[in-house]
């Protein structure tokens, strides 16, 4: 089968920072879905992982954990799926990646794809949104209100593509106000489209501006990228017993300054479950059905903004490139082999 992958880790200008490569077609076992793969989409991880992992000794690493495909083959166990069921999913860190033309994926992470989207749209969503709903629900627990705050979320990033689902999903599910962080003309326009109602400039201090907007200190802060510079900032804008939440990786992380607030800090990784076989890793299937759902009502947009095809190692270099620039908004994705 055609797959994308690399042997020795590195910067993405080099030749061979991705390969178009050829690999054997994997069999199911137990509780996985073959999936033959329609689209995928590039996330930070990603970028992250090529940079720094290596393979075994002779062999390929394969990245990629979005896809938006079909399943063509089923493993013994498998009790919810069947071959031709559409599927969308985000895959997990210690199996091969997406970036093949047939895939294995564990039945009880996986969701049926929303019937309303085209497979590159799917694609876009599920590593995002698994993020941006365990952040927002199962670590902050925003529908329990912080005493005395505003009923109010900061998310800083907000055009990215965790900050541009999260956006959508506190306006979907919950009364609170959205203060989303943007620095350019283009990613205010884009995250006020996600449905935020207040936006604040990232690149100078965020204290003062959150304060300005007459709203009350929030009672949640979501940082999805560089919170070592913002880190100060927050402790200071937010509410007493307030709750942050993060998912990017600061050399340090400095929690002494939330003390006497009482703010509670949670680092939020969605693939915790199936990195550990958590007894509650099916919650992250129903999670993404749930997704399916909201966006088959119109309550929630997919987040692609560029496409490339077909899945190869030329686009897939010129996703990731985009992708470390720190200019996307929402996501790239690719379609068909």
């Amino acid at each position: 089968m055609k797959s994308v992958g690399y042997r020795e880790p590195g910067a993405i200008e080099r030749a061979d920072s991705l390969l178009d490569i050829e690999l054997p077609k994997p069999e199911p076992t137990g509780r996985d879905l073959l999936v033959a793969v329609r689209a995928v989409s590039v996330n930070p991880v990603d970028t992250k992982v090529r940079r720094s992992a290596a393979p075994d000794p002779g062999a390929w690493k394969v990245l990629g954990w979005d896809a938006a495909g079909t399943v063509a083959a089923v493993g013994p166990e498998v009790t919810g799926f069947a071959v031709g069921d559409p599927v969308f999913y985000a895959g997990s860190l210690i199996r091969p990646g997406t970036n093949s033309e047939f895939h294995l994926v564990d039945e009880r992470i996986v969701g049926r794809a929303p019937a309303s989207l085209a497979p590159a749209e799917a694609a876009a969503l599920p590593l995002t949104a698994i993020t941006a709903w365990e952040a927002l629900f199962h670590r902050l627990d925003i529908h329990r209100p912080v005493p005395g705050a505003a009923e109010a979320i900061l998310i800083i990033g907000g055009a990215g593509g965790v900050g541009s689902v999260a956006i959508q999903l506190v306006r979907a599910l919950t009364g609170l106000a959205v203060i989303a962080t943007a620095s350019r003309p283009e990613t205010a326009g884009w995250v006020r489209e996600m449905g935020a109602q207040h936006v604040v400039d990232h690149s100078r201090p965020l204290a003062a501006q959150v304060a300005a907007l007459g709203l009350g200190a929030p009672a949640f802060v979501f940082s999805t990228t560089e919170t070592h510079r913002h880190l100060a900032e927050i402790a200071e804008l937010i509410a007493p017993q307030g709750r942050f939440a993060l998912i990017d990786d600061p050399d340090a992380l400095d929690v002494l300054r939330f003390k006497r607030k009482s703010v509670s800090v949670h680092w939020e990784l969605m693939f915790t479950r199936s990195l550990f076989g958590t007894p509650d890793i099916a919650a992250q299937g129903a999670l993404l059905n749930e997704v399916s759902r909201l966006v088959d009502a119109g309550r929630l947009r997919s987040t692609v903004t560029q496409r490339l095809s077909p899945i190869n190692a030329a686009n897939l270099r010129q996703a990731h490139a985009l992708l470390e620039s720190g200019r996307t908004r929402g996501k790239v994705v690719l379609e068909g082999f």
